[in-house]
């Protein structure tokens, strides 16, 4: 299958990606490995890409684009894959299109991981991390830890990342909005989309999305 995975930030869509490929035996490709597999190999997309992220700007769409072309025509892809973070707005989506249309394939699906502003704002906001190791991550009400402000792995503080306070969350939501959303009604209109609710255990989200594609 090739499926496009959508949904606000806080949706669990890296979660349930990695579990989706798993479960249809396809590559997860996500905009963040292709920016940091392209960087660290030093390829010419990737210095591209550098320069403008450490100027602090967007990177271009067609140097995304051309790191998903990259991607998806390696041998793994050739059967399916799980995209995640692209495409990021229509212009992208469009070019999927094309670049899918040139190489004789086509879209399955589009997944759109649905759930309330609130509750991103509440699974966001919510999480701490341990200062000594950044892969130590509580909630403060889904996954809280045995002392308050402490980590339970090593005794590190648990502290609330810049990234995960009410205000920016709100900032990367309104982006999606504004960015993201419209290509939920490009690929509604095309009869790709496939809308779940994000809500309750990762296992249970997994089975509803894997119930919702066999149809």
């Amino acid at each position: 299958m090739r499926i496009v995975l959508v949904g606000p930030p806080g949706a669990g869509k890296g979660t349930q990606a990695a579990f989706l490929a798993k479960n249809l035996s396809i590559p997860h490709i996500s905009t963040g490995d292709l920016f940091r597999a392209n960087i660290s190999q030093g390829t010419e997309l990737g210095k591209r890409a550098k320069a403008f992220m450490d100027a602090g700007d967007l990177v271009p769409d067609e140097i995304t684009i051309g790191m998903a072309k990259d991607r998806m025509e390696q041998s793994d892809a050739e059967n399916g894959f799980l995209l995640d973070g692209f495409p990021r707005n229509v212009s992208q989506a469009e070019a999927l299109d094309v670049m899918l249309k040139t190489a004789g394939m086509k879209l399955d699906a589009v997944l759109d991981l649905e759930v309330e502003e609130d509750e991103v704002v509440k699974r966001i906001a919510g999480r701490r991390t341990c200062r000594n190791d950044s892969a130590h991550v509580f909630h403060v009400l889904y996954a809280p830890p045995k002392a308050e402000g402490v980590c339970d792995t090593c005794g590190g503080e648990l502290y609330q990342r810049g990234d995960d306070s009410e205000a920016t969350v709100r900032n990367r939501l309104e982006v999606y909005h504004t960015q993201t959303e419209p290509i939920i009604d490009y690929y509604k209109a095309q009869g790709l989309l496939v809308t779940i609710s994000a809500l309750g255990k990762v296992e249970e989200v997994t089975q509803r999305a894997m119930d919702a594609l066999k149809k």
